[in-house]
């Protein structure tokens, strides 16, 4: 394929080749981008044409070729080891006192595979959400409550939320356990 290209590429080069024998036709060359180089001295003229360098794409391709080609192979020959000699999974009877696991339920060796180790059991994703719906109910519970309050001291009007600072015990219990032990150093 490379062979016929680069024919085609020579008998259409040689089709736009043009004697150069004056001046005006060589500042014309020169002109349109063309270079005019003499080869090996015999007084032949050759017309080279400039064009920028395709090695970086040149190099994509390569480069692309390459990583794709890293990963398909493996894995075509993996999926073809895997639905050649070890197959999908027949369906039988649960034994007495046994329970499947999650990945079990799946046909295709691959796809059991992935239903191990990759992704999550459907019984954890199942408390993943029960825990998120608990943690929306919460939140809504207090903004419930908040609002109440809200309204309870717009109805009464008896003090304003912003003077209001919730004691934070920890804070209070951390400087009462110093008082204490410097209590008990002191002896008094």
């Amino acid at each position: 394929m490379v062979v016929w290209s680069g024919l085609s590429r020579s008998v259409a080069s040689l089709s736009q080749i043009k004697p150069v024998l004056n001046p005006q036709s060589l500042s014309k060359a020169f002109k349109n981008g063309l270079q005019i180089r003499k080869m090996s001295g015999d007084g032949h003229r050759d017309i080279f044409y400039v064009t920028p360098s395709r090695f970086q794409w040149n190099k994509f391709k390569d480069m692309l070729h390459f990583y794709v080609m890293l990963g398909v192979i493996p894995i075509t020959a993996i999926v073809f080891y895997t639905n050649v000699f070890i197959g999908p999974a027949q369906l039988t009877e649960i034994p007495e006192g046994y329970t499947p696991k999650h990945w079990e339920y799946h046909k295709h060796p691959i796809s059991r595979f992935l239903a191990r180790y990759l992704y999550p059991s459907p019984q954890q994703e199942y408390e993943k959400m029960c825990h998120y719906l608990y943690e929306e109910n919460e939140k809504a519970q207090i903004r419930k409550l908040e609002t109440k309050i809200r309204d309870m001291m717009r109805e009464r009007q008896d003090y304003q939320a912003y003077y209001y600072r919730p004691a934070i015990a920890k804070y209070h219990r951390v400087s009462k356990e110093a008082a204490d032990y410097l209590e008990s150093i002191r002896g008094d």
